[in-house]
């Protein structure tokens, strides 16, 4: 055999090896990818039976009816009825009882003070009877609905860590503060300015909202929204009285948003967004007359140069930024660049109108 003959003998049995390498790369690569689907689809098989198993497990409760036996031994504090000629234990405590139906509540009318959270009720439709009741504790169950018929005296109503997807049916005059914290509501829709003059205290922590719009309550001087996915601060004109707004863990980048007519707002918790620059958000909030406290404290724009100094410059009736206070001395030296980039400004359009008229 020529020399030549055994170069191409070699050359091809180089190429079968590269090429067998190369279908070996391959077959891992595609094995690899076949694991990785396997193995997400593995994680979706085990989140849907997850899901499964929990509806299974919620089906599978055993009914446990409140009994009047259970709530003779969980009343307290005996008080005088509403007509004044007679006594009735007014505080019921039924909290982590497992129970699955309190419709035998609609006979006991003089209650003002109900606990029924840590059970597993999904309706508490029972409880529009009691037309004397101020207080409401019904965390941790597995509600859907706030909806109950209008109750004249209620002022306190908490209803966090259940299944509560709407808003609709909270319509009790006389309510205070509602809290709905760790639910599964994803817009604020329902909640009637008419039929909720006195509400000054709304919570709605750990729901799915994406923006701020829907509160239209005039009277409102309390709102958290932390632990949500809210990117857009909007439809906040009518908050006229509002001091305290909690927007913590979200999602929000721009500042815009922010009103004028929010006159009385004092403190804004932005913590752990995804705010970048203070240059570009913060005056966004110089609209806020009353604004006093701000916390900016895990956003990226916290870890600027100069970030104390900025958000002065930016809002000069600030008190407190985070945790800390300013001193005399940073706010002189705030309202000193402040005056010294007003100039510069003016400098440059007076500048640029020369220019202009020289043109």
């Amino acid at each position: 055999m020529s020399d030549q003959e055994e170069g191409l003998g070699m050359e091809e049995e180089e190429t079968q090896e590269e090429a067998g390498g190369e279908e070996t790369e391959a077959g891992e690569q595609e094995e690899a990818e076949n694991e990785q689907d396997e193995d997400l689809g593995d994680e979706e098989e085990k989140e849907l039976g997850e899901e499964e198993e929990q509806k299974e497990e919620e089906e599978k409760v055993p009914e446990n009816p409140l009994t009047e036996e259970a709530v003779a031994e969980s009343l307290s504090l005996l008080c005088k009825t509403g007509d004044g000629l007679a006594h009735a234990y007014v505080r019921l405590d039924v909290h982590e009882k497992e129970l699955t139906n309190v419709s035998i509540l609609k006979s006991f009318i003089h209650l003002r003070y109900v606990d029924v959270s840590k059970n597993n009720l999904k309706d508490l439709s029972a409880l529009s009877a009691l037309t004397h009741l101020l207080t409401l504790k019904a965390d941790y169950n597995m509600l859907s609905s706030v909806k109950l018929e209008e109750m004249p005296f209620l002022q306190v109503a908490s209803f966090n860590f259940n299944k509560i997807n709407s808003l609709e049916g909270v319509s009790h005059p006389m309510l205070e503060n509602l809290s709905l914290n760790n639910n599964e509501i994803t817009e604020i829709a329902g909640l009637d300015e008419a039929k909720l003059a006195r509400l000054h205290t709304l919570e709605l922590r750990g729901n799915k909202l994406k923006t701020t719009g829907g509160v239209h309550l005039p009277n409102l001087k309390n709102l958290f929204m932390a632990a949500n996915t809210i990117d857009k601060i909007d439809d906040m004109d009518s908050l006229h009285n509002l001091t305290t707004l909690h927007l913590r863990d979200n999602q929000l980048e721009n500042l815009e948003g922010f009103t004028d007519k929010l006159q009385l707002l004092q403190y804004i918790n932005l913590r752990g967004n995804n705010v970048t620059s203070v240059k570009e958000q913060v005056p966004k909030m110089a609209c806020l007359p009353m604004l006093r406290a701000l916390v900016l404290f895990e956003n990226p724009a916290h870890e600027e140069d100069e970030y104390r100094l900025e958000v002065l410059i930016g809002l000069r009736k600030l008190e407190r930024l985070d945790k800390d206070e300013y001193s005399e001395e940073e706010r002189n030296e705030a309202e000193e660049i402040y005056e010294q980039r007003l100039k510069e400004d003016a400098e440059r359009e007076a500048s640029g109108e020369d220019q202009q008229n020289e043109d």
